[in-house]
Formats: structure tokens, C-alpha cells, sequence
């Protein structure tokens, strides 16, 4: 399991791009459609879609409230494109409880706040330990949550889509929500982070 996914081109993306440029070069595909491919998920699908919700739930306690009850109608005012949310749960960190997301069945995952799934997250190793011993793979990301808080693990499904709104900074009280979803990271919405 990788704790990060910014390593050099690796084997599968330089084979991703010469069948890419293949594809292209034979008229299988169009150029203008990858590039708009590759801009939805960079720029329209991703994490910092789930970071804008984090940050305004922080500082819209009324927004946070609906977040909670039902995420998938309090999101719907973004128009975020994607998909994966047509039934989003939001689990809350608190003091006392911290929440680790997993899909044991392969990578049910809410792609429209959260962009593409991180390798680490349809691991076989992942998807099995976390259930089994979430204590141990948070510290294998670094985390290390106390024994007397309280350590649930979500499991996305088809039918459910988990996200977890972090703990707020305690430094953050005077910042804007765009400051705010600057320092939300993905893994910290899936709960393997903490900010």
C-alpha cells in the first residue's frame, strides 16, 4: 500500500499514453475529447469539490446540520458533475469518534467530490486490513488515533457512498471558506488523514 500517489511515470501510464496516442493517431478517438476528459477530472471532479463542502460545513452550521442528515440533497445547491453521489453519507470526526472509509468489494467511491479513487484505496490490502485492524493501517498513513477514542469504518457500497467531514483546525476560526477547503485534503475525507 502507497501512502502517495505522486511517483514518476510508472509502467500502466506510460502504456496509457502510447495507447492513447495510437488511438488517436488512428482516428479511434479524438484528441479534444481526451483533453476534455482529462479537464473534467482536474479541474470539475475532484477533491477540491469535496474540500469546498468540508469548508462551508465548517463555518454554515445550518448547512452542516443538512450535510449530516442527508448529503446527497445538502450538495445538490453545487451542481457538482461526476457522480457516485446519488446517495452520499457524511459521517462527522469529533473529539470522540473518528471515521475511516473503505469499499470492501472493490471501489465504490463518491467521485464527484472526491475526483478518482487513490490506488492505496482498491488495494486488496487496504480493503481487508481496515476492517480488520483500522488502528494499525492509520498508523501505516500516519495517524495515530488514541485508544479511547472511539474508531468506526464506513463501507462504501454501490448503494452508499461514504465521506467523512474532518475535525475543524483549531486555527481556523478566522479564516474564509476558500482558505478553509485549501487545507482539506481527499485522504482526509476518507478518513486516513487528519489535517
Amino acid at each position: 500500500m502507497s501512502e502517495h500517489d505522486d511517483h514518476p511515470a510508472s509502467q500502466q501510464s506510460i502504456r496509457a499514453e502510447a495507447i492513447e496516442s495510437l488511438l488517436i493517431d488512428k482516428g479511434l478517438i479524438d484528441e479534444a475529447a481526451v483533453d476534455e476528459v482529462i479537464v473534467q477530472f482536474n479541474e470539475r471532479v475532484g477533491p477540491m469539490n469535496g474540500a469546498r463542502i468540508v469548508a462551508k460545513a465548517w463555518k454554515d452550521p445550518d448547512f452542516k446540520s443538512r450535510l449530516l442528515a442527508d448529503g446527497t440533497r445538502a450538495i445538490e445547491e453545487f451542481e457538482f458533475t461526476g457522480g457516485q453521489v446519488e446517495k452520499l453519507v457524511v459521517v462527522e470526526n469529533t473529539p470522540e469518534v473518528h471515521n475511516v472509509v473503505v469499499c470492501t468489494l472493490w471501489s465504490c467511491y463518491p467521485w464527484a467530490v472526491l475526483g478518482l479513487p487513490p490506488k492505496w484505496y482498491k488495494d486488496p490490502s487496504y480493503r481487508a486490513r481496515v476492517v480488520r485492524e483500522p488502528r494499525r493501517v492509520l498508523e501505516d498513513f500516519g495517524v495515530e488515533i488514541s485508544a479511547s477514542k472511539e474508531l468506526r469504518v464506513w463501507d462504501s457500497s454501490a448503494e452508499i457512498r461514504y465521506m467523512v467531514l474532518p475535525e475543524p483546525p483549531s486555527d481556523g476560526e478566522n479564516q474564509s471558506e476558500e482558505e478553509l477547503a485549501a487545507r482539506v485534503s481527499r485522504d482526509a475525507m476518507i478518513g486516513v488523514a487528519l489535517l
